[in-house]
């Protein structure tokens, strides 16, 4: 068997393919913002309860993680084989700092997640039975995580960063084919993600509520963003700062916009939609949209429709740069690997 031989010229790094993603934010704030949510809505959906998934999935990266230093490698067939998993020891002080949350909420979780025999303890062994809850496969994530990886090998082609052609199915395969290497990679980068955000909005179901109202408006925006450039010979680039001050610009003034000589009404999103689009109780929505106005992340239109202030401008943004940084060493990996591959 011949050794392959690696071109260092065509290895792309974490600062080219972060600089790229942020300076086209247009061509991909609104995928993006789409891959976190479905993700989101998939956490939320297998136990009702976003803590209970992210423990499950913080107790898989460490097995993968054991794979990994014991060069253990499965595809995603291997891995899923069985209706169980076996997984490396762990302690509640451990889950604790790495979710950083109170040990007694981690500890009521666990027992929850034990009651309910998602975690069972034979002998000496620990297990996850995946047979007792659903949402387990990310069968649909790949295929969205596949998308945006492309979305971002075209930037970087256009750059002449990136020589490799791909596609969505390409792309999803290396995915499945290095499945312990490249979900060990995808955790590493959602689990500080969507922790970062607990921090910052309290909990994180008031994040999936405010993030709902993010990805109805970047959608509405970016329609809007499109349609004015659609009869122009060069479109105008909005780079990650940018795009966001438009999207909220448009917004604020719950003003319509002019477009093509024909009024577009610039339209939040309810209560009642987001209870739909997310299945978390109506209640709840109401509750937390409450305070995500009183703290001045949400506003109300005068359809009574949410909407996102410029304060998201001051403080969630700086957060997401910093975040960013993690998600450029996830998709220069993969971006890597494909290459290679």
């Amino acid at each position: 068997m011949s050794l392959q031989q690696i071109d260092f010229s065509k290895v792309i790094n974490d600062e080219q393919v972060y600089e790229h993603v942020m300076a086209n934010y247009d061509q991909l704030g609104k995928d993006w913002i789409a891959h976190q949510w479905k993700w989101m809505n998939a956490v939320y959906q297998a136990f009702k309860d976003h803590y209970k998934y992210l423990i499950i999935i913080s107790l898989v990266e460490k097995t993968l993680q054991f794979y990994d230093q014991m060069n253990i490698k499965l595809t995603y067939d291997q891995f899923y084989s069985k209706s169980y998993l076996q997984i490396d020891k762990f302690n509640i002080s451990e889950l604790c700092e790495k979710l950083q949350l109170p040990k007694e909420t981690v500890r009521r979780k666990v027992l929850e997640l034990e009651k309910i025999g998602v975690l069972k303890r034979i002998k000496k062994q620990i297990i996850i039975d995946r047979s007792t809850f659903s949402f387990i496969k990310p069968e649909n994530q790949m295929k969205y995580t596949s998308r945006y990886i492309l979305l971002v090998s075209e930037i970087l082609s256009k750059e002449k960063l990136y020589s490799k052609k791909l596609d969505t199915k390409y792309v999803e395969n290396i995915l499945k084919k290095n499945f312990t290497s490249t979900w060990r990679w995808f955790y590493k980068m959602q689990i500080p993600t969507v922790i970062g955000y607990h921090e910052m909005f309290e909990d994180l179901t008031t994040f999936h509520i405010w993030g709902t109202v993010c990805m109805n408006q970047a959608f509405n925006y970016s329609k809007i963003f499109e349609d004015k450039n659609k009869n122009k010979n060069k479109k105008n680039s909005l780079d990650y700062i940018n795009f966001h001050k438009q999207v909220a610009k448009n917004y604020l003034d719950f003003n319509t916009q002019l477009i093509r000589g024909k009024k577009i009404i610039t339209n939040g999103v309810s209560a009642m939609s987001i209870s739909d689009m997310t299945t978390i109780p109506r209640a709840t929505v109401i509750r937390k949209c409450k305070f995500l106005v009183k703290t001045n992340y949400l506003k109300l239109n005068d359809k009574k429709q949410y909407v996102l202030s410029t304060f998201n401008i001051k403080r969630v943004l700086p957060h997401q740069k910093i975040i960013f940084k993690d998600k450029a060493k996830f998709l220069r990996k993969i971006l890597n690997l494909c290459m290679v591959s």
